[in-house]
């Protein structure tokens, strides 16, 4: 379940389901998108900021990288499995306006405009996303839209923009309580659903300030809410940590239409191992940020069951539509496999019998009675879907 290594490391864990309700300027995101978590790709990760396309074509941000992913979203079968959207991040645009304040692309990287690129890409049947920032720049000193909100927005739909991802760099974390609803008000004047990334609640975490998440849900498709992830162990180990301790505070806004968001994902990149590849796509689809747990209906957040800190294990869990529920046994060891065990009643689960299926391995394990044990490898992880059957089976 591993992507391959040519796109996995951009995948974040993203689906959209449409629904057709009319449009409202009223600061209520009102585009009935992303009933299930986003599903796509996303540049950052690996390319950055990279715009030395003289001395390094194939790896820089450019019109060719994006038409490039697109084709291989269809071809290697990513669209198939249910990957929707080709992002592009910071970097992407000219440093300056054009005389009447539009944004517009690096002439050089993006030779046929913006439009062209969202163009080609919906030929393909995926849907294309975009990057601006609240502030008055780009994380990476690009212009900002802070005082082009409307024009801004309304040039995104023009273009045929399906998502958006709004950062909030060079901004006052003070003021997003207001400012992103505005982004929101404008998105819904523009006349196109646009499903609205925002890491609203990431700069005011990172600013001491307490999220208001019920404000954000309504007005947010999804939001960032950590540190940006890096490529590394270290670094999946502290947005685990860090979600496990504020599960409780996020569990109510997260739901159909507007989710929590743990990051992309690092699987096929270049730190992780196999086993740790394993343990963050099992948490990111608990946390229902893979495709047979992520995306259930019913979107409810998993959370952290258990935590060891003498054996340094932990069990999570997410209930699903169906009554079963998907359980991640996680062990942080280094030294070798250790047995770890999840208690039926401390999952969620009401019955004492239950049929297990490993969602990595794809196979079948058979009945088991008051709870699920298994030998989980160091930073690794065991992922299993546990489902109700009568007692008296």
């Amino acid at each position: 379940m591993v992507a391959d290594k040519g796109l996995g490391p951009f995948f974040i864990v993203f689906i959209v389901f449409h629904v057709i309700v009319p449009f409202s300027s009223v600061n209520t995101l009102d585009n009935g998108l992303a009933l299930t978590p986003p599903m796509g790709w996303m540049a950052w990760e690996r390319f950055r900021c990279n715009i030395d396309c003289k001395n390094d074509p194939e790896n820089c941000v450019s019109e060719k990288l994006f038409i490039q992913m697109a084709d291989r979203i269809v071809e290697d079968g990513y669209k198939e499995a249910g990957y929707q959207y080709v992002c592009i991040d910071d970097c992407w645009s000219s440093p300056n306006r054009t005389i009447v304040g539009d944004l517009q692309p690096d002439p050089e990287r993006f030779p046929n405009g913006i439009k062209y690129l969202a163009d080609y890409i919906h030929s393909k049947g995926l849907k294309f996303g975009l990057y601006a920032d609240y502030g008055k720049f780009t994380c990476e000193h690009y212009p900002g839209s802070i005082d082009y909100i409307q024009q801004d927005m309304q040039l995104f739909a023009d273009w045929g923009v399906d998502y958006l991802k709004m950062d909030g760099c060079f901004a006052d974390p003070l003021t997003f309580d207001e400012g992103y609803p505005s982004v929101t008000k404008a998105l819904n004047e523009s006349g196109r659903h646009i499903v609205f990334s925002c890491s609203w609640p990431a700069y005011q975490v990172w600013g001491g300030m307490k999220p208001n998440y019920q404000l954000i849900a309504k007005n947010c498709n999804l939001w960032r809410n950590f540190n940006d992830i890096q490529d590394s162990w270290y670094s999946l180990l502290r947005i685990f940590d860090w979600f496990g301790d504020h599960q409780h505070e996020m569990r109510e806004a997260h739901g159909p239409g507007h989710w929590n968001d743990p990051d992309q994902l690092l699987i096929g990149d270049f730190s992780l191992s196999y086993e740790q590849s394993k343990a963050q796509f099992a948490i990111w689809a608990i946390l229902a940020a893979v495709i047979d747990v992520n995306q259930d209906v019913a979107g409810k957040m998993g959370h952290r069951v258990f935590q060891d800190f003498r054996q340094f294990t932990e069990v999570w869990a997410r209930s699903l539509s169906d009554g079963a529920v998907a359980v991640v046994l996680f062990s942080r060891r280094t030294d070798q496999p250790f047995v770890i065990e999840a208690e039926f009643n401390e999952v969620g689960l009401a019955t004492s019998l239950v049929k297990a299926r490993d969602l990595f391995e794809q196979r079948n394990l058979g009945t088991f009675k008051n709870s699920f044990k298994a030998k989980v490898n160091p930073s690794g992880v065991v992922m299993v879907k546990l489902s109700p059957i009568q007692d008296e089976l």
